[in-house]
């Protein structure tokens, strides 16, 4: 399958082509699902860092369609990783819920750098949604010493058996029903974070919700809240419909 202009976007900005082995799969929750791989040989050229991603395609009507993936349990000996899919309607999700040991996947690794903070927060916020799921494991993997507040916006009711790996000592969670195309989880953030921040400059916001979302939050701690630019990382992962 051909990965049309994006595909020669991404040649362009270095991006390196691999292709990826179904080993099998999980249901994690109704509409959860975890996909196991062997790694094509990627990890032994790239090595793992914290919330590493990869475009994965999938054929969308005979057309190329690409999507984001954060790499879960890479083992770079082994050559091995899992990607899990928050599943909704659309080719990605279709592809996952019928995934077998054997299937093949093309995949185009570019953009993925990811540094932690130096120096290390004082204090972790991170917000998030199942989407996001894996990136926040890994962030919170990376800094196991550091104390997050985590706010995780959830829609199904099996969204409370998703997987969050939590040190009850260091991270405190909210799960936050979404509403109004994510305005609640916006005004919950807002009513909550400025009692919790006392220190602007040795805090750490990490927000990865739908695009909306992601741009409002990301506004208010930078213009409100007045946090550096190297303080907030923020990705929108989706576009509500």
């Amino acid at each position: 399958m051909g990965h049309g202009w994006e595909g020669v976007v991404l040649k362009l900005m270095r991006g390196k082509d691999f292709e990826f082995t179904v080993t099998g799969s999980e249901e994690v929750t109704d509409h959860f699902r975890r996909v196991h791989f062997a790694d094509g040989g990627m990890l032994a050229l790239t090595g793992v860092h914290p919330t590493m991603w990869v475009r994965i395609w999938f054929d969308n009507g005979g057309k190329p369609h690409q999507r984001a993936y954060t790499l879960v349990d890479a083992d770079p000996a082994a050559g091995t990783f899992s990607l899990e899919f928050a599943l909704h309607d659309g080719c990605a999700s279709d592809w996952a819920r019928k995934a077998q040991p054997g299937d093949t996947v093309e995949a185009t690794l570019q953009g993925t750098g990811f540094t932690a903070p130096d120096p290390l927060p004082a204090r972790l916020f991170v917000i998030g949604d199942p989407a996001s799921l894996p990136a926040i494991n890994s962030l919170l993997d990376a800094l196991p010493r550091v104390p997050a507040t985590i706010w995780f916006e959830t829609t199904h009711g099996s969204d409370k058996d998703l997987p969050l790996r939590l040190d009850p000592a260091h991270h405190d969670l909210h799960r936050v029903q979404r509403q109004d195309a994510g305005v609640h989880l916006v005004d919950e953030v807002k009513t909550a974070l400025p009692g919790l921040l006392d220190d602007p400059a040795g805090a750490y916001v990490w927000i990865a919700c739908d695009t909306a979302t992601t741009r409002a939050l990301t506004t208010y701690v930078r213009k409100d809240l007045g946090l550096a630019k190297d303080r907030v990382n923020a990705l929108g992962y989706w576009r509500a419909a």
